[in-house]
């Protein structure tokens, strides 16, 4: 099956994308969803020091994007966490049915294996049809991973240990998304500028 040239614009559904828009737009929601609703209590320090890698996959294959992962996980252990502390690997060209998306993570958890950074790196995952096992496609559970395309969130586990023991109840915070998407509802994300939605 062919792959487009581009990716489509997901908030418009139009022109396609530059690299840099697809970054703007992530940003966007990193800002507006992410950190606007505290689907991440943690999210907002690391983008205010600006220790957030943005990066857009040009892959096309499965193949070339394990490529591109491994890259990131190498470049994630060796920087220093003061410069970069996490990244986001945005593939708008692959893996755009979640199903595929989901299989994929099987082999991202391996690629963290193979460079033998278990407990030093994690891999989260955010799909623009994200849905979580046993949810309908249109629950509003389902946007607390709902990113504009594809995404790989590369973590270092230092970093979600220490944010997790300074926030209280942290196993409260997927309640609370819950509660804050559930409010907002389907023309709230739209009015917050995310128009897609799974169905």
């Amino acid at each position: 099956m062919s792959q487009p040239s581009s990716p489509p614009d997901p908030l418009h559904g139009v022109e396609p994308l530059s690299d840099e828009a697809v970054v703007a737009a992530t940003r966007d929601w990193v800002v507006k969803a992410v950190i606007g609703l505290n689907l991440c209590p943690f999210a907002k320090a690391v983008h205010a020091k600006r220790q957030i890698r943005y990066v857009v996959s040009h892959a096309r294959t499965v193949e070339a994007l394990l490529e591109n992962l491994l890259h990131e996980l190498q470049l994630l252990a060796a920087a220093d966490p003061g410069d970069v502390d996490t990244t986001l690997l945005v593939h708008p060209w692959v893996l755009n049915d979640f199903l595929d998306y989901n299989d994929f993570l099987d082999l991202a958890d391996a690629a963290v294996a193979e460079l033998d950074l278990e407990g030093v790196l994690q891999v989260a995952s955010f799909h623009p049809d994200y849905r979580f096992a046993g949810s309908a496609p249109d629950d509003m559970g389902n946007y607390s991973n709902r990113s504009p395309f594809p995404t790989l969130h590369l973590l270092r586990e230092d970093s979600v240990d220490r944010a997790v023991a300074a926030f209280p109840e942290a196993e409260r915070i997927w309640e609370a998304n819950i509660e804050t998407l559930r409010r907002l509802g389907p023309e709230g994300w739209r009015r917050l500028g995310f128009g897609r939605s799974s169905g």
